[in-house]
């Protein structure tokens, strides 16, 4: 110190660098928000209370004899409501849209929009564990028949987890049947294991299989996913991409592997 204060120009370009180090890890590593962590954990849970939209990207080949390909862009706003101080509705709706390439055999290329289905659980908001049960209902959507079935349905959708620590672990199923003919009778389970680190990052392994009971017939993939929460400007953004492998599906496919790119934007409760 005696030394620096007798010939403090000599000192300056050490005191200099050190504080240019500083300000470029503060710029490569910028501090991490106390609750993001708990927000990225909060998006593991479907009953969570908040907004979130989701863009969500999806490619899967193997379909029919021709080898065709499918890519899905699923838009599903996730918006929840306060019914009581006891009692929560959780909304979630699912668009999809598709492009495709000779799925039913030789039919070329097509797109257009899918059917949409409408979740909707009524969820307590004080319990040992977190469990939402409701209705769900399946919207004629569809701007093809070879892109949706293009009928009224419905049936019921129940959500169950518990989260421990960085860890969640869960289930959400439904069961859709339709209104106006026998076409549509399935069954989708989602079992789901997620560990959210103290940097919000999460990763992510689930199956999101689903049984046809007219065709006897399951498609049952298993996802791996990794996101991470960031903060573009003032807006909460979850960024996530990920691949499957599909451990059974029908003749017509998709079999082999497919991959996930999603786009989460995320609207805390103030």
């Amino acid at each position: 110190m005696k030394i620096c204060a007798k010939y403090s120009a000599l000192c300056l370009p050490r005191q200099s660098a050190l504080i240019s180090a500083s300000v470029l890890a503060w710029i490569l590593t910028p501090p991490v928000v106390a609750d993001d962590s708990e927000l990225a954990k909060q998006l593991s849970n479907p009953l969570a209370s908040l907004i979130s939209v989701p863009f969500q990207f999806n490619y899967d080949s193997g379909y029919g004899s021709a080898d065709g390909n499918q890519t899905t862009l699923n838009i599903q706003p996730v918006i929840p409501f306060s019914l009581s101080d006891n009692l929560n509705l959780i909304t979630r709706t699912i668009i999809p849209y598709k492009w495709q390439n000779d799925v039913s055999g030789m039919s070329g290329n097509n797109q257009g929009f899918r059917d949409t289905t409408v979740s909707l659980w009524f969820s307590p908001t004080k319990s040992s564990f977190t469990w939402g049960v409701g209705p769900i209902f399946y919207v004629p959507t569809s701007s093809d028949r070879e892109l949706g079935v293009g009928e009224w349905g419905g049936g019921v959708t129940g959500v169950v987890l518990v989260q421990e620590g960085p860890w969640t672990i869960g289930e959400l199923a439904n069961h859709i049947w339709s209104f106006e003919s026998s076409d549509i009778d399935s069954t989708y389970v989602q079992p789901f294991l997620a560990h959210t680190t103290q940097k919000a990052w999460t990763y992510t392994l689930n199956s999101e299989s689903t049984y046809d009971w007219n065709a006897e017939e399951w498609t049952a993939p298993v996802n791996f996913m990794i996101s991470k929460l960031v903060k573009i400007g003032k807006q909460r953004v979850s960024l996530q991409a990920g691949a499957r492998y599909y451990l059974t599906s029908p003749d017509s496919g998709p079999d082999g592997w497919g991959g996930r790119l999603s786009m989460t934007l995320v609207y805390p409760k103030k």
